[in-house]
Formats: C-alpha cells, structure tokens, sequence
C-alpha cells in the first residue's frame, strides 16, 4: 500500500532495491584503508578532552554541569605572600583531575563552561585501550594532549574585537588614551523629510447681513 492508500504493483519494491544495487556496482569504492591511511576529519572533531593545568582554578564547573559525572577533581589551598598586602592570600592548587572517557559522551559542556579556557577539543582518537580501566585520563596525560590540539580560528575583521584584544589595545595605547568606542562614529540616521509648509488659511471674513427693506417703507 502507497501513502495514500492506492495498492503498489507487486514486485515493485523488489525491483527498486535491485536497481539501486545494480546502480552502486557500478560505481567505484572510496573506502580509505584505514589505519594505512589517515582519515581527513573535519577542524572541530571531537576526540578527546586536554586539559591546560596551569589555567584551571578549580572552580569546579565542569563537573558539576557534567551530566556523566566523569570529571573528579582535588585541590588544596594554600598561602601566599604578598608583597605589600595586610595579610596572606589563599589559592586553589590542582592535586587530581581526572576524566574517565568510558563514560565520557563527548557532549563539550565542561569545555563550553570552563571560563578560563582550561580544557580543550583534540582530534587525536586514537586512545583505545585493552582495559577499561585504562579509558580513566589523569591530568598528567590530559595534558599530554595539549600539542594536539589545533589552533582557534582567525578573528573576523569585520566582527567586533574581543575583550582580550580591546584589553591589551587599552593597556597599550596607556591611560587617557581615546579607545574605540570612544573614538567611533555614531551611525547616521538618515533625516525624515521635512514637512511641507502649510498654506496660509484665508481670515474668516464677519459676515454682514444686509438689511433688506420691508415693503411699505
């Protein structure tokens, strides 16, 4: 039965199927033999997650918004001295973090929620291993991915620049300096027609009635 409802031939089917095989028989295979040759992927392939130590803070962003709950992270605090300062300040230290990729969807939440650009996407997927065990990355060899990983797309010359470059411009140019925005055109609007003057109206001349004379007088 078609989709509305009028009955097909029979054998129809069956002769649209071995049209389609007789048609890709004929056609060359462009099966690539792999691993003799490396696959062409795409600049935004997802492979495996690295992990840039020295901008983590251990602000535990990833994962908490990780829906697999395979990122555990461990920190300690400890002080430091501040020339000048009243007191000694405190920070974060990474002692663990780690990502167990048998659980690992490769969703890019923690690495879309990371603020200070800490993790990174890496093409390299060849990390297979015998054990499962084996699939749990320590930040030690998360950061042996980290050469692997491609660098950022060029900055559209016609989009705005962004905060880091506005900064670094700021700080260059020293204070006082105009910055762009400031220096920056306001967009011209373009001018509504100006009305036509209006026509000067006639007075209201007072109307007299002239006094018609009865008859007899």
């Amino acid at each position: 039965m078609s989709e509305h409802g009028e009955r097909s031939a029979p054998g129809k089917g069956l002769v649209n199927g071995l049209a389609v095989t007789l048609k890709t028989m004929t056609r060359r295979s462009i099966t690539q033999q792999y691993p003799d040759v490396e696959p062409d992927l795409p600049p935004r392939s997802r492979g495996v997650i690295a992990l840039l130590e020295e901008n983590c803070t251990v602000c535990m962003l990833c994962a908490r918004e990780c829906p697999d709950w395979c990122i555990y992270i461990d920190s300690h605090k400890e002080e430091v001295v501040v020339p000048g300062a009243a007191r000694a300040r405190q920070r974060n230290v990474l002692d663990r973090f780690d990502i167990d990729f048998s659980l690992c969807m490769y969703c890019g939440i923690c690495i879309e929620v990371c603020p200070f650009d800490a993790l990174h996407w890496s093409p390299e997927f060849e990390y297979s291993e015998m054990d499962v065990l084996d699939l749990l990355h320590d930040k030690n060899r998360l950061g042996d991915w980290m050469p692997t990983v491609p660098p950022p797309p060029a900055h559209d010359v016609l989009g705005e620049p962004s905060k880091e470059e506005a900064t670094a411009a700021r700080k260059a140019a020293g204070p006082g300096a105009a910055t762009p925005a400031r220096t920056a055109r306001p967009a011209t609007r373009p001018q509504a027609a100006a009305p036509a003057p209006a026509e000067p109206q006639a007075e209201p001349q007072a109307e007299t009635q002239a006094e018609t004379p009865e008859p007899g007088r």
